[in-house]
């Protein structure tokens, strides 16, 4: 009997260890509403994260996410219009949980000649994609400090590295992402926190549903790996960002591109 205890309680501590070490925190998704969104939420819930969902406009879709996850391991759902200083001032006031991961995947594209343009635009994309990243970032990097650990994953885009033709201003802002990477990156690596970026290719979402067949396959044409990449490859990426064992990688773009 006393054998039969020992090892139903070396068991328990084993299966309780397991489920301690899976504990890996509160992740903040901003854009979870999207497909990349989406796909990052599942995955590093099979991590062992808690999430905290953002969305604005598709509650829709987080709701079905979350219905998709288990009870547990969603927080909360979190609406912020992160177009406009106001709103992201009132999405940072409703954000009252600690924030041990941030994964930014929020914002849209521009396709248009740079001169046709509109100022509107231009201020836009630059709240969304950039003001929004840092004045959140600033908010929970205080809570990762105090712990000397935590980590931010950026979604940018290969035009933020290459530039695209017709998408000035959205390669400007998706380039201001990456050098917010690498300068972060340095500033905070003393500190115990990670900081790096996934810069996708051409990824199946609904973003890219605008282009004819005729353009899908000549951008088909020019990636070596004569595919599509999957919201699920980004998302694998962000997963191999976060984990401990990639933990000296800092300051790095990973591009999921497909050699494009």
């Amino acid at each position: 009997m006393k054998t039969v205890f020992l090892y139903v309680k070396s068991f328990r501590n084993k299966v309780n260890k397991e489920v301690s070490m899976k504990k890996k925190g509160n992740c903040l998704i901003i854009g979870a509403s999207g497909d990349i969104g989406r796909e990052i939420a599942r995955r590093v819930v099979e991590e062992g994260y808690q999430l905290l969902l953002h969305y604005n406009s598709n509650r829709k879709a987080v709701d079905e996410l979350a219905s998709s996850l288990p009870e547990e391991a969603v927080l909360a759902i979190l609406h912020g219009d992160l177009r406009t200083n106001e709103g992201i001032s009132m999405f940072l006031k409703s954000l009252d949980l600690p924030v041990d991961t941030l994964v930014f995947a929020s914002g849209t594209s521009h396709i248009g000649l740079f001169q046709d343009t509109e100022e509107v635009t231009m201020d836009l994309m630059l709240t969304v994609q950039v003001k929004a990243l840092w004045m959140i970032a600033r908010h929970v990097i205080p809570h990762m400090i105090e712990k000397q650990s935590g980590n931010i994953v950026v979604v940018s885009s290969i035009w933020g590295n290459t530039g695209a033709s017709c998408e000035v201003v959205y390669s400007s802002v998706k380039g201001a992402q990456n050098s917010f990477v690498k300068s972060l990156g340095k500033e905070l690596a003393p500190c115990g926190i990670k900081v790096n970026g996934i810069s996708p290719g051409y990824i199946d979402t609904k973003m890219n549903e605008r282009f004819s067949f005729e353009e899908r396959q000549s951008i088909l044409s020019e990636i070596p790996a004569n595919k599509a990449g999957k919201p699920q490859d980004v998302a694998n990426a962000a997963a191999f960002l976060l984990d401990p064992r990639s933990g000296y990688i800092q300051g790095e773009i990973i591009n999921v591109t497909g050699a494009w």
